[in-house]
């Protein structure tokens, strides 16, 4: 699941001032009186029935304009102390209350649409963030973009707004938008839990086994790895691409579970060690399975043979070339090599399933200053 900021807008409740006022006013009859206090009452003590019974009675007994008035203003306090917003809005309403205190009573009531009317007549931050997060809700996700955009226009992009712009991007489809708003989001704020927010809605998609592979390896380097379940399937993945060294480091920084999978995995990994450097020279000397190669000597953590079999692969220009560049641009990071990491990250091409996976290694090595 996509995981979206939330956020927030003040509720717009009726002053306390009007509640303490009501039992006072000499302008209203005992009966609506004695009927508002008991709605008050009721409020308090979160009794939805008593409001609901107390309000009619006030309502029953109204005969003055100021009488009503007051009925409805009372009706709109209580009621939203209780949860009934779509009663409180709609008794607020009858007296002209003001846009930016009914549009957040119907959102809250369910009616989206009636929020989102009156809101846009209103103008404002607080209602152009309630457009935006209406929208979100009724899953109107390319309008949720428009409202977030506009919303990012009039008031800045703070980070915040930037994280709802690219969950409703995601959930679009809209994956360059999306991957343009993170690269903003990292740009401002490269810490690991926003990594997280941004690598943990990308393996929501689907991919070839090579591009998983990079991005557990880019989750790793980030910091937003934490389950057991993803640290298996790196280290499955690893194992298949024959880095096995990089199967064992996952699993030891999940903490060396004992359950039989972890236990299977790290058996795998550990036999797989043990050829790994032979294989790695075996595999490099022919270029069509250098890339084999090179995932060995990268799994080893010695880049620079990794990046030596990777260009030979990529010379070959076989299937494995784009797979090639984004594990050499892995390798050259990791060595500390950032603009050779970034150049091979940008020279993977549309078809191969990896561009994806290679621009977000390139945002990471671009963030890294």
């Amino acid at each position: 699941m996509v995981q979206t900021a939330r956020l927030s807008f003040a509720a717009p409740l009726v002053a306390a001032a009007l509640l303490a006022a009501v039992p006072a006013l000499a302008a209203v009859s005992p009966a609506v009186g004695k009927a508002l206090n008991a709605a008050a009452a009721a409020a308090k003590s979160g009794n939805a029935a008593g409001v609901a019974s107390a309000i009619a009675q006030a309502r029953g007994a109204a005969s003055s304009a100021e009488e009503k008035q007051k009925t409805a203003q009372m009706a709109g306090y209580a009621f939203t102390a209780v949860g009934r917003y779509a009663d409180a809005a709609a008794a607020l309403e009858t007296v002209g209350a003001p846009c930016n205190q009914l549009a957040p009573l119907y959102y809250r009531a369910g009616q989206l649409d009636k929020a989102v009317s009156i809101a846009k007549g209103c103008g404002g931050e607080g209602m152009q963030i309630l457009v935006a997060q209406a929208y979100t809700r009724q899953g109107r996700h390319k309008d949720a973009i428009a409202a977030y955009n506009k919303l990012i226009a009039s008031n800045g992009a703070k980070p915040l707004y930037l994280e709802n712009l690219a969950g409703a991007q995601f959930k679009s489809g809209d994956k360059k938008g999306y991957l343009a708003t993170t690269t903003r989001l990292i740009k401002v704020d490269a810490s690991p839990a926003r990594w997280k927010v941004l690598l943990t809605n990308f393996q929501q998609n689907n991919m070839r086994t090579e591009a998983k592979l990079a991005l557990y390896h880019l989750m790793l380097t980030t910091g937003a790895l934490d389950r057991t379940v993803d640290y298996q399937d790196f280290a499955r993945l690893a194992l298949l691409a024959g880095q096995a060294a990089v199967a064992k480091a996952a699993l030891d920084k999940s903490g060396g579970g004992t359950d039989a999978m972890s236990q299977k995995l790290a058996a795998a990994a550990a036999k797989g060690i043990a050829n790994e450097g032979p294989e790695a020279a075996k595999l490099s000397a022919a270029p069509a399975t250098a890339f084999k190669g090179g995932n060995a000597w990268l799994g080893l953590n010695d880049y620079a043979k990794a990046i030596a079999a990777y260009d030979k692969s990529i010379a070959a220009n076989g299937v494995d070339a784009d797979y090639s560049r984004v594990f050499k641009g892995i390798a050259a990071v990791k060595s500390g090599q950032k603009a050779a990491g970034v150049a091979s990250f940008k020279a993977v091409g549309e078809k191969s399933g990896m561009k994806d996976i290679a621009d977000l290694w390139s945002l990471y090595a671009s963030s890294r200053g």
